[in-house]
């Protein structure tokens, strides 16, 4: 199994400057992380090239010549992933197939791979209880409540062999609007929501730290979230202070979301302590939850989002 570490001097071995090529181009983070690249006057390339297929991946590669490749690509599920119990041959394809053949063909052309995975594959228990002890990188996953956990679990196991690869885990990202995909557009609109503590990745927080630890060649797991954990309740109270002053929403328990659902949802706390301590070699600091939060629907209101 690779080690963390870097891969080379600037990503690639030998480059003298960095090309960026986003995987997902069309994406909601990868739109984010491509105006990101842009304003900081990056080389910047998007594609929609299938991953799972070898030929053209190879050949996008050897024809953008990257030395960073941006993995934003996979299948989630529409609305939500409880398509992915319906459509596992699909989800196999994009999530394990894809994703390995991408970091593959990245590491036989020496390009640094940066996945952007997820950190919905742990669910609390008698160590990690809320409140509790939090998720460490090097803790085996126990979550497989759901096919897209178990398959996203599964391959972020093997794609740790791999020297090239630098694996982000994200949970509940949220955005500076309401984009659909966004975690606090999905809670405010559901009938009734949870009320659970859970990790959570500010992308405005985030996203610059993703391009720093690319850049930089850095290699193996990060768990890719602001520190502590923050519940539904707090982040709709959060929303209801900044963004929507009327709104309201009622709770349920867990037992009664898993009558409506098809697969089981992930809740946990990930330990971000190697985040953070690396950031501080780049001079950032990473904003506790609550704090990141607020200052994300303060953004918000600032732009007249309601």
């Amino acid at each position: 199994m690779a080690t963390n570490g870097t891969y080379g001097i600037s990503g690639t071995k030998g480059a003298s400057e960095n090309v960026f090529l986003i995987w997902g181009g069309e994406g909601w983070v990868a739109g984010h992380l491509k105006e990101l690249l842009q304003e900081q006057k990056k080389k910047v390339y998007t594609t929609t090239v299938r991953m799972e297929n070898r030929e053209s991946v190879m050949a996008e590669l050897e024809r953008v010549k990257p030395t960073h490749v941006l993995n934003c690509a996979g299948c989630t599920g529409r609305p939500n992933v409880d398509w992915c119990e319906d459509n596992k041959e699909q989800v196999i394809r994009s999530n394990v197939i894809g994703t390995l053949n991408l970091t593959d063909c990245c590491f036989l052309k020496n390009i640094h791979c940066t996945v952007f995975a997820t950190g919905c594959i742990y669910a609390y228990d008698k160590k990690h209880p809320p409140g509790g002890e939090g998720y460490l990188e090097a803790d085996p996953a126990n979550f497989g409540g759901s096919y897209y956990s178990a398959t996203k679990s599964k391959v972020e196991e093997l794609m740790t062999i791999y020297s090239n690869c630098l694996i982000l885990r994200l949970r509940m990202p949220v955005s500076d609007d309401l984009h659909p995909r966004s975690f606090v557009t999905k809670i405010s609109k559901y009938d009734r929501v949870v009320n659970i503590p859970n990790s959570n990745t500010i992308l405005h927080d985030l996203l610059p730290c993703a391009i720093l630890l690319a850049s930089a060649g850095d290699t193996g797991v990060y768990n890719f979230t602001n520190p502590g954990a923050i519940s539904h309740n707090e982040v709709l109270t959060l929303f209801k202070k900044h963004v929507r002053p009327d709104f309201e929403w009622k709770n349920f328990s867990e037992e009664e979301q898993s009558k409506i659902l098809k697969a089981g949802r992930s809740n946990c706390e990930l330990n971000s302590d190697k985040l953070t301590k690396r950031m501080k070699d780049f001079g950032v600091e990473v904003k506790e939850v609550h704090t990141a939060y607020d200052e994300c629907f303060q953004r918000m209101k600032a732009k007249g989002i309601k």
